[in-house]
């Protein structure tokens, strides 16, 4: 088939990789594919790695959580002909690999990166120097999602999420920008801001509108006001759980690009990592840029 380079992060959640690594290799190489192995070592090193080892590779596949996929991906945005990308989930979460319907089952998915279909999906850039997979976010229900134990989300679902929302009440930050879009303009206090392109975020499905489409060229975004009190929070809850229409504290709407500027510096989450402080931020959707092998099947436009 041709040379596959696999980045593998050994620490990703369990460490589960390192007892079926030889395994996963062997599938590999019975499909016919001469197998480099990287084990990466530091942050950043699946971007570096992509980036300079992906363009003499026919396929690239990583294994890991959200954030060595997203560190994939951002290495191969910067090569003129990014070659096709497999992935293996071995993380907490791993939202992006739901919304593909890539199993959760290390061998199942090493099978698929070789013998599924190529699929395009949208990258999103950030601040033109950083890329981002599926979410990019701020705000007080970042650190919920992402900090609410797994146990907790499997055993009471939206239900955590409250509980860990109204936890951080008293300790609501909230961010005076304006938002600048084709589609929308927004300006006043926000709690939270989203773009994804998922239909799960933080282990959470439900967050984001049924509707999601991963190369449509389009990103999903979600802002909410600053709620001031019990009630207020509670309206916001509902609204995002039961898919109510805009309410005068929860925005949605689709963009390809927006800009938003702030009074404050803003930390942001890039999939599910720390992508800096900020006052102004530029997103753009980059669509169909690379090509994920999943099981999900392109559509013929009509």
């Amino acid at each position: 088939m041709g040379r596959l380079l696999f980045i593998v992060n050994p620490r990703a959640g369990k460490a589960q990789i390192s007892s079926r690594l030889l395994e996963i290799v062997d599938i590999f190489v019975k499909y016919g594919w001469e197998v480099e192995i990287h084990t990466t070592q530091a942050p950043f090193d699946a971007l570096e790695t992509a980036k300079a080892r992906g363009q003499a590779a026919d396929m690239v596949v990583c294994s890991g959580g959200d954030g060595t996929l997203s560190e994939t991906i951002s290495g191969m945005m910067n090569l003129d002909n990014p070659p096709l990308l497999g992935y293996i989930p071995a993380g907490s979460t791993n939202d992006f690999a739901s919304s593909l319907k890539i199993p959760s089952q290390m061998e199942k998915a090493a099978m698929l990166a070789v013998t599924g279909n190529p699929y395009p999906v949208d990258i999103g850039q950030f601040c033109r120097e950083r890329h981002f997979v599926y979410v990019a976010a701020f705000g007080l229900f970042t650190e919920v999602s992402y900090m609410t134990p797994q146990e907790k989300k499997n055993l009471l679902g939206h239900q955590a999420y409250m509980l860990e929302g109204v936890k951080s009440l008293a300790n609501i930050k909230s961010v005076p920008l304006s938002l600048e879009s084709e589609e929308m303009c927004l300006e006043g206090d926000f709690v939270f801001g989203m773009v994804t392109n998922t239909v799960s975020v933080g282990g959470f499905k439900g967050l984001v509108k049924n509707d999601v489409a991963l190369n449509d060229g389009l990103f999903e975004v979600l802002m909410i006001r600053t709620p001031r009190t019990l009630p207020e929070l509670k309206d916001i809850f509902s609204s995002m759980i039961l898919k109510e229409e805009q309410s005068e504290y929860v925005y949605r709407f689709k963009t390809s690009k927006l800009s938003i500027k702030s009074r404050i510096p803003v930390d942001w989450v890039l999939d599910g990592e720390f992508g800096g402080s900020r006052t102004e931020v530029d997103i753009e959707n980059h669509s169909r840029r690379i090509r994920i092998v999943t099981s999900l099947e392109e559509q013929s436009p009509l």
